[in-house]
């Protein structure tokens, strides 16, 4: 074994002659190991709170959807576009037509989005599994139909079936706005509300009503355009192949967003959140670090005799400055070891167990406890980061050993 590391694992590892410097040695473990385990704990439940908030949002939001570069709209019937339907990596397309409009109902009005989509748009989401009430359906022969957000419904004080129908209106964009009468700058439509959706997002529930996409279009005067086309891949297809894919066969005058991408604000919050809990927690994590230097200072101290041993039979000061370099690696590695070991369980046991709850037991939240999801990623950032941190508070203490500013001949 190599002389250095061997004696350093001899000094942490073998009894000292003095208890104070084991129980030192002990807490500058204990310290790391307590403060990785809180960086893994802490990282790994942002991670969970992203995934569940990726999981509400994957309820409605396409796999991948297909955006005009420039302008709101453009011609669903483009060569190009109808030809994806004949792509063996997509299973279902459905087009969309949104813009905001003015919800009215009763004595109440609202301003929201107003999305109007096709039949295909049932199967491209989970909307049985979101729906809150009601069922989801666009048209039959009789009348066209709703579908609103919870917050939205709630703000116009309506609920499923009602007998008197909402009111939709959205600008006209051939007419000019008459002074005289404002009325005839909106066009508008009636429709009965036969569902309600939540899936716990302010943007949709508080804001979104589904129509069918023929009645967008003739609100806004349109024939084929669309503003997105939703793409569901085949369970054979890779979303991300196939989004390079699209991109390189539509061109520039498109724009291909994974879900990911489609709701890029909202994921970007999360990772802010998650790096700087993980700055806060590396600062506790370098004052932990901090005891490494108490530690071999009280160590270097109670082994001067051995230093200057080591010293009179011909060891130089790099061979020195390695020992104690080493040791303090070794207990900062023994530490991460530990924390990281301990991390990894605690968030395996709040996976299947759910130890910490969220509020009282009552329901009150879309999760009875704290989501956790670990990432292999992020155990390497912090072991890497801990390691890193753990050789950098060893160096001074090993460089002054083995200059003799610790250690007087």
């Amino acid at each position: 074994m190599h002389l250095p590391l061997l004696i350093a694992r001899r000094y942490l590892f073998s009894k000292k002659s003095h208890s104070a410097i084991n129980f030192i040695s002990l807490v500058s473990v204990c310290g790391v190991a307590v403060a990785t385990m809180a960086l893994v704990c802490a990282l790994s439940v942002l991670n969970g709170f992203q995934d569940l908030i990726s999981g509400l949002y994957n309820q409605i939001d396409p796999e991948l959807k297909i955006y005009p570069a420039k302008g709101k709209v453009f011609n669903s019937q483009d060569e190009k576009l109808l030809e994806l339907r004949n792509w063996e990596e997509i299973a279902i397309i459905s087009e969309t037509l949104e813009d905001n409009g003015l919800i009215k109902y009763a004595d109440r009005q609202v301003i929201g989005t107003v999305k109007g989509v096709d039949n295909n748009f049932f199967h491209l989401t989970d909307m049985e599994e979101i729906l809150y009430a009601g069922d989801f359906i666009l048209s039959d022969s009789v009348a066209n139909y709703a579908t609103l957000g919870i917050g939205l419904a709630s703000k116009l004080g309506i609920r499923v079936n009602y007998m008197d129908p909402v009111e939709v209106y959205m600008p006209n964009r051939t007419s000019k706005v008459n002074i005289s009468n404002p009325s005839t700058a909106f066009n508008f439509d009636y429709l009965y509300v036969t569902g309600i959706f939540s899936i716990y997002q302010p943007k949709y529930d508080d804001h979104y009503i589904i129509v069918p996409l023929a009645v967008v279009r003739e609100m806004l005067d349109y024939d084929n355009e669309v503003s997105a086309i939703e793409i569901k891949s085949s369970p054979k297809g890779d979303i991300e192949k196939t989004k390079k894919k699209l991109q390189k066969y539509l061109g520039e005058n498109y724009i291909i967003k994974d879900r990911q991408e489609q709701q890029e604000d909202a994921y970007r919050v999360v990772q802010i959140e998650k790096w700087m809990t993980f700055l806060l927690l590396l600062f506790i994590l370098l004052i932990a670090t901090f005891n490494v230097i108490g530690s071999l200072s009280m160590l270097i101290i109670d082994k001067k005799e051995d230093v200057r041993t080591l010293k009179n039979l011909g060891a130089d000061k790099k061979l020195i400055f390695r020992i104690f370099l080493f040791e303090g690696w070794m207990i900062t590695l023994v530490g991460a070891l530990i924390g990281i070991i301990a991390g990894i369980g605690l968030c395996l046991l709040q996976q299947h167990f759910g130890f910490l709850r969220l509020g009282d037991g009552t329901e009150a939240f879309i999760v009875n406890a704290y989501p956790v999801q670990l990432q292999f990623s992020d155990i390497v950032i912090v072991f890497l980061t801990v390691i890193l941190l753990g050789l950098i508070t060893a160096w001074f203490p090993a460089k002054n050993a083995s200059e003799g500013e610790v250690v007087s001949q």
